[in-house]
């Protein structure tokens, strides 16, 4: 049996339920620390489970080293981990969040749902280059720092992958003052006016 996630994309039962355990454990937890906005709970589906889907089906099936920075919750790096066992992507996937309870947390939901993830409790910009193949992020920080963060650690052919709002436009055009790069939008299919931006080559000015 196949559950859909979005429009052309089924995943099997095991990993729909994998996905819905998480969602208990995040709202367990969330009682106790924040690690999403509590408003967002009730559609914790669309707001973020599934907007982290959309970061995975963003790029394809690209295997190596991937690494996600301030993941927070888990959002995308658990999902990402749940949907690259699925569909046999050997991602080596890398979550970094510097607070220690939310690390706490993420340790938690890798071991209650068997996901071979490693979790660095760090700030990003105190790691040293990890030269990874691909970074990604959501609800972090101004794309102009997240390229900052990106061109630290990727690998000369890596790409960075950000979940972006309403002002991804204007966040856009700031970046471009103090950096290069190659960009692909993709519209997201659940929230009008986001989009997944999808950077290659970046460099400073």
């Amino acid at each position: 049996m196949r559950e859909e996630l979005l429009p052309g994309l089924a995943v099997s039962r095991e990993t729909f339920l994998k996905l819905k355990e998480y969602e208990r454990l995040l709202t367990r937890w969330n009682s106790k620390i924040n690690l999403v906005s509590k408003s967002t709970l009730r559609d914790i589906w669309s707001r973020h489970i599934l907007d982290s889907v959309q970061v995975f089906c963003s790029i394809g099936e690209k295997t190596g080293k991937w690494a996600d920075f301030g993941s927070g919750g888990g959002f995308p790096g658990l999902v990402l981990a749940i949907l690259s066992d699925e569909f046999g992507v050997s991602n080596n996937l890398c979550l970094i969040e510097a607070d220690v309870r939310k690390s706490v947390f993420l340790r938690t939901v890798c071991r209650e749902l068997g996901l071979v993830v490693d979790i660095y409790n760090n700030r990003i910009e105190e790691m040293s280059p990890m030269l990874v193949d691909v970074v990604s992020a959501r609800a972090l920080a101004p794309l102009k720092t997240l390229c900052f963060y990106a061109e630290s650690h990727l690998n000369e052919d890596g790409i960075a992958v950000f979940a972006k709002g309403e002002n991804w436009e204007s966040e856009l055009l700031e970046a471009q003052k103090n950096w290069i790069f190659e960009y692909d939008v993709v519209t997201s299919k659940l929230h009008q006016g986001s989009v997944i931006l999808v950077l290659k080559g970046i460099k400073s000015v």
